[in-house]
């Protein structure tokens, strides 16, 4: 299946029975680029940085499982993850905040307020992109922060080229209740990511 560049068009969807033939290779494919496009900053923040075979993946999931084959149904789906498709110009993450424990889960997102306004992507050599967070709703209330963000990190010409150039890029967190970061990234995961450029 190609990972070309651009959002996904309803002509590359496979329909319900062309999907559950290629479900299995599919599934393998999409949990093989997870793992290699996930950044963990400590333990307990996870950075699933999204493409578009993912979000692919996500809509005929969402088609096979809701039995979806409507324009409407099939559209609205397709709404919902295209906004979660990089633009070639940004890397599109959806970070969660983890805690296997309910109690901790709880003190930590109280704590953690603003947290996604916090993350950060710096290419070497230039200066950091803050994370641009949840453009759809807004996910924190004043007592806690959500488990879950949507985040867009927009580089400018000059960050894009750099990666290319083979430049690193860390990626890290600043907020006072969490400091945490990775100072370079794997090799294929840097390579997964740049694929994401223009």
């Amino acid at each position: 299946m190609e990972t070309t560049m651009g959002k996904i068009k309803r002509e590359e969807l496979l329909t319900l029975e062309a999907y559950y033939k290629a479900r299995p290779e599919m599934r393998q494919q999409a949990i093989a680029e997870r793992k290699k496009r996930t950044v963990m900053l400590g333990e307990h923040l996870n950075m699933i940085f999204e493409s578009k075979f993912l979000m692919q993946y996500q809509i005929q999931e969402m088609l096979r499982v809701e039995k979806i084959f409507e324009d409407e149904g099939i559209q609205d789906e397709m709404d919902t993850y295209n906004a979660l498709v990089p633009d070639g110009t940004n890397f599109k993450v959806t970070m969660k905040l983890e805690y296997v424990n309910e109690a901790d889960r709880k003190i930590a997102l109280a704590k953690l307020i603003g947290v996604e306004d916090r993350v950060f992507v710096e290419v070497e050599g230039q200066p950091r992109v803050y994370a641009i967070a949840n453009e759809d709703l807004d996910r924190t209330t004043a007592e806690k922060t959500s488990s879950v963000h949507f985040l867009r990190f927009e580089l400018t010409d000059d960050m894009r080229k750099s990666l290319k150039g083979g430049a690193q890029m860390k990626v890290g967190c600043d907020h006072k209740e969490y400091p945490f970061h990775v100072e370079s990234l794997p090799a294929e995961t840097l390579a997964s990511l740049i694929q994401d450029l223009n």
